[in-house]
């Protein structure tokens, strides 16, 4: 073990290391996963023997992460932090980890061709699968994929990197394996398997049929509120445990976990750990998608333009946090299939994670990619309302809100850093866009790869859009908020 961190305040891996096997391949080694997933193989492992490991993979960026990794031992640190206390564990279920561009994606492809492997998992967000978050397709002239058809001997993205692998598997007789997705996305196996299967035939279509015929794509639903890792939360971390720790992480205690069990080569015991285990994840993906980051996105946007720097400061504004709760249960429950789960108490438990004042989730944070996160947070449930001709106030004014926020300029007048997969082409609705009056709402429903076709022809949408617009640039995000509570309650 690390002589670092066993030295740690924190609950240690006491069990034999040398017993774990990689069994996973994760793509993706961010502070979600860290958090979570690792999180349960770390129990496994302690609790119930499991010999289940990771071997660790980032494709593109997160070389640090990698590197501060290997250079202890592969352990890093959870640290669960709550008003009443913080509780740290070090988890050691990582056998390796791999960088494609330090350590060669060769290396990577050997690794998911070994025949132990049974899951590759993935938590690249929503952009990593390359696809249109409004049709949920598999953007075939995307950079990566261009690249990746012309080299597929050598991918960069997620699906070339997978199909690249499965090719070897198929070539060597070796079973196929497991592909989970653990990113915010309804039906995520769904997806995944959509955008494998398109690179897959663009490819090779008998390697197409290989791969529908001997893998599996289960979909997930992950729970478990992971602010970015800053210098001051490292060094919070660090005064908990005692010990630096450059790969460390903090979180909130809750954690959740549905998977769809559909595993082709096996897979640990999770629900051990408290997963649970079922045959339709979809209700509580749509669950999850529409009230909790439905909501989260709403707060981001409108609390950014507000002057909130985290989530719990917006749920010190009254306005925002009875914003939230209506949000989440007059437009967004009544849109859900799920059964069985009381969803007064689930919103109301989402407002008390909301306020932890430990966690200083960053407004900003969760307003990237928002390109990327609005169909499946706010559009369709806006769909599901126009086709029972209901109103949808809150939700018109979380989608303004991005709106506003892709203006570029806070209500100060100060720059906005826009992080998206898709700016520059919200960056040109902008530029050939008046900021006031139908000009700037219409430029921005243009971009189908968003908003999809009809939205757009919708006069319902247009104007409620443009209404919830022209009061955030009228009377600024605290007065519209406080506006819309009053007439929702």
């Amino acid at each position: 073990m690390n002589k670092i961190l066993s030295h740690a305040r924190a609950t240690q891996p006491d069990y034999d290391r040398n017993r774990l096997k990689s069994r996973i391949v994760h793509l993706g080694f961010g502070a979600f996963h860290r958090a979570h997933q690792a999180v349960y193989a770390d129990i496994l492992a302690a609790e119930q023997g499991s010999d289940w490991g990771y071997c660790e993979v980032n494709l593109i960026g997160g070389e640090q992460q990698i590197a501060d990794l290997k250079r202890q031992d592969l352990l890093f640190s959870v640290t669960e932090m709550s008003d009443q206390a913080w509780n740290s564990r070090v988890v050691g279920v990582v056998k390796e980890a791999l960088h494609a561009d330090v350590d060669g994606i060769e290396a990577v492809l050997e690794a998911m061709s070994r025949p132990e492997v049974a899951i590759v998992s993935l938590t690249v967000t929503e952009k990593g699968y390359c696809h249109s978050p409004a049709s949920g397709e598999l953007i075939a002239n995307h950079p990566l994929i261009l690249a990746d058809l012309q080299n597929p001997d050598a991918p960069r993205s997620a699906p070339g990197v997978i199909v690249a692998a499965l090719a070897r598997r198929r070539t060597a007789g070796l079973p196929g394996f497991s592909v989970m997705s653990c990113d915010n996305m309804p039906e995520n196996g769904r997806v995944t398997q959509s955008v494998v299967l398109a690179y897959a035939n663009l490819c090779d279509p008998g390697l197409a049929q290989w791969i529908a015929q001997h893998v599996t794509f289960p979909s997930t639903m992950v729970d478990r509120i992971v602010p970015a890792v800053t210098p001051e939360i490292l060094a919070k971390i660090a005064s908990q445990t005692g010990v630096e720790d450059p790969a460390a992480v903090a979180c909130e205690p809750f954690r959740q976990w549905v998977i769809e069990d559909n595993f082709v080569a096996g897979r640990p015991c999770w629900e051990k750990a408290g997963a649970e285990l079922v045959s339709d994840v979809l209700p509580f993906e749509e669950m999850k998608l529409r009230m909790l980051n439905g909501s989260h996105s709403f707060l981001a946007y409108l609390g950014y333009l507000a002057g909130y720097a985290c989530i719990n400061d917006c749920m010190k504004d009254d306005n925002f946090r009875r914003a939230a709760y209506s949000l989440m249960l007059d437009e967004q429950a009544p849109t859900l299939s799920v059964k069985g789960v009381d969803l007064i108490r689930y919103a109301e438990s989402l407002i008390e994670r909301y306020s932890n004042p430990a966690l200083h989730h960053r407004t900003w944070q969760i307003a990237m990619d928002g390109s990327q996160k609005l169909p499946q947070r706010m559009l369709d449930a806006i769909r599901w309302h126009l086709a029972r001709d209901n109103a949808f106030p809150l939700l018109a004014l979380g989608v303004a809100g991005w709106m506003r926020y892709a203006g570029g300029e806070d209500e100060q007048g100060e720059r906005i850093e826009i992080c998206d997969p898709l700016l520059p082409a919200i960056e040109e609705a902008v530029a050939n866009s008046a900021p006031a009056g139908e000009e700037r709402v219409r430029a921005l429903l243009a971009l189908t790869a968003i908003f999809g076709t009809g939205l757009a022809q919708n006069s319902r949408v247009v104007d409620a859009l443009q209404e919830a617009y022209n009061a955030l640039l009228t009377h600024g995000a605290k007065a519209a908020v406080a506006d819309v509570v009053c007439r929702v309650r």
